[in-house]
């Protein structure tokens, strides 16, 4: 399983991984039950690898996040994605002490450790992840 093929489906729990390319979406495997099923070009649909978090200075990708979090839980799961909002914001700035409070939402905390511990489950190690994306100079 490879990280750069992960993605979720608007209006779909779970998370999945990009099987095959078809003529009008991709083939799909849920990461939870291992069921296949297309997606069309028509749903929505977000790489974990393109998703970052603000923080109060730059945008931390997705794939840093879950390294934090692999580190700090010594590669286990995480809490629950269903604690008390103050018990997940609580720790999620201990992972991400400079995450910016006004634009990342109690919602958001629980869709990333909630994707984290997906992830874990389905046997994905973090610490042998590298980021693909380079950083891109803007000339002004």
């Amino acid at each position: 399983m490879e990280f750069n093929k992960i993605i979720a489906v608007t209006g779909k729990p779970g998370l999945f991984n990009v099987v095959s390319q078809t003529k009008t979406g991709v083939i799909v495997e849920s990461l939870n039950d291992k069921k296949r099923f297309p997606i069309t070009s028509t749903q929505n649909i977000s790489m974990l690898e393109n998703i970052a978090i603000y923080t109060y200075e730059e945008e931390v990708l997705l794939l840093e996040v879950f390294k934090k979090i692999f580190t700090k839980e010594e590669g286990n799961k995480s809490i629950s994605h269903k604690e008390s909002s103050k018990k997940l914001e609580n720790y999620f700035s201990e992972v991400l002490p400079e995450y910016d409070e006004e634009r990342v939402y109690t919602s958001n905390i629980k869709k990333v450790i909630q994707w984290y511990n997906i992830l874990v489950k389905a046997g994905l190690d973090f610490s042998k992840i590298e980021s693909t994306s380079e950083e891109k100079e803007v000339e002004v």
